[in-house]
């Protein structure tokens, strides 16, 4: 992940409120991937 794809997502997942930047400036890439997934990513299924 690019660090301007990165800096995007861990500034939504603060802006969010479900984690600090402290913690989230630990996190490895994929664990800001999986998060940002599961918080901001809809699925065809959350429509249905």
């Amino acid at each position: 992940m690019s660090q301007v794809e990165r800096n995007s997502k861990v500034q939504k997942l603060v802006e969010y409120q479900k984690f600090n930047e402290e913690e989230v400036s630990k996190m490895t890439d994929p664990q800001v991937e999986y998060y940002h997934w599961l918080y901001f990513d809809d699925s065809a299924y959350d429509y249905m």
